[in-house]
């Protein structure tokens, strides 16, 4: 793991490394033809509606259609591999999501490592995830929710929208922050979660920002924190999990990341674009609507987070011995 790290921070930090004059060459002829997204998930899922919208907002800073390309299947899995397998030209990209910082922890057969065969481009947004309970569930706050978690050891089930997601993490991290025992419920989809949170066949839920404040202001769930570092201002009276538990946070962040020995100049002049949309105000606006947050900074800072959350979801994951049927 050390040395993938190690390798994805090299491939960050090249970006910056050629001289000046070089990456302004390269940068004025690139692009010359469409660039492909690749989402290694199916049209409509989170990942999607952020790739598409990064994807249309480029397509104006470069010049050239962006094109979007699903190839969904075994937690994103099938995605990444396309684009490892791509000429490292700048013309194909890859959708990163959560996921992708659990995968090559969570399954043991991959061909490809994330960390090893891709180089960062930059982030998109970071999606914060809600603490929320069924009405059903006597506590109000996160200090009691644990005591009585504690005081009904596997009595809660805690849903998710699968074994991996940044919403499952979320709750395996806080299980293990907190000693509490809950019982992990997947499920093949957010909404299927959600549904049953809300009829009480499961009791919690660490759900993203978006699909939450629905069921919050229509009064059909109870939001108890949010699991991000700071507050969210799309709810401002709601603490942090961190606020009781130090040093919590989990949350989902999005990003485009290149075949490794796409050249650096390239990755710099996307990089660069990219930035500058996301510190639009109007940008901004759009992303808050969807309960995230914009998500700037070089590669190199990129690769560093998400070496970091990798490095994060690892020890999660085997130290709650999370499996993956079949991986």
């Amino acid at each position: 793991m050390k040395l993938r790290r190690r390798r994805f921070l090299q491939l960050a930090a090249g970006a910056v490394a050629l001289p000046a004059a070089s990456r302004s060459a390269w940068a004025q002829s690139y692009p010359t033809q469409p660039v492909r997204i690749i989402v290694g998930f199916a049209p409509g899922s989170g990942s999607d509606i952020f790739a598409r919208l990064m994807g249309q907002w480029l397509s104006e800073r470069l010049g050239q259609s962006v094109l979007i390309e699903n190839r969904p299947g075994a937690g994103g899995n099938i995605g990444t591999e396309a684009v490892v397998k791509s000429p490292p030209d700048g013309y194909t990209l890859l959708q990163v999501v959560p996921a992708h910082s659990v995968n090559d922890t969570l399954y043991q057969k991959l061909t490809t490592n994330f960390l090893r065969d891709l180089a960062p481009v930059g982030g998109t947004a970071r999606v914060p995830f809600v603490l929320e309970v069924n009405l059903s569930v006597p506590v109000t706050t996160v200090p009691e929710f644990i005591a009585y978690a504690k005081a009904n050891p596997g009595k809660l089930n805690f849903a998710s929208p699968g074994i991996g997601t940044g919403i499952h993490m979320a709750g395996e991290l806080f299980k293990l922050m907190t000693g509490v025992n809950m019982v992990h419920v997947p499920y093949r989809g957010a909404a299927g979660a959600m549904t049953d949170l809300i009829g009480g066949q499961v009791q919690v839920m660490f759900d993203t920002m978006a699909a939450s404040i629905p069921h919050i202001k229509g009064g059909k769930v109870r939001p108890l924190a949010v699991t991000t570092a700071g507050r969210s201002a799309l709810l401002p009276d709601l603490p942090t999990v961190g606020d009781f538990v130090p040093g919590y946070e989990a949350s989902g962040p999005f990003g485009l990341a290149a075949p490794k020995n796409t050249p650096a100049e390239i990755v710099a002049r996307i990089n660069k674009e990219m930035n500058a949309v996301l510190a639009d105000p109007k940008i901004k606006a759009r992303l808050a609507d969807l309960g995230a947050d914009a998500l700037l900074g070089s590669p190199a800072e990129y690769g560093k987070l998400m070496a970091d959350e990798t490095e994060k979801w690892a020890k999660v994951i085997r130290a709650a011995n999370i499996k993956v049927e079949g991986a």
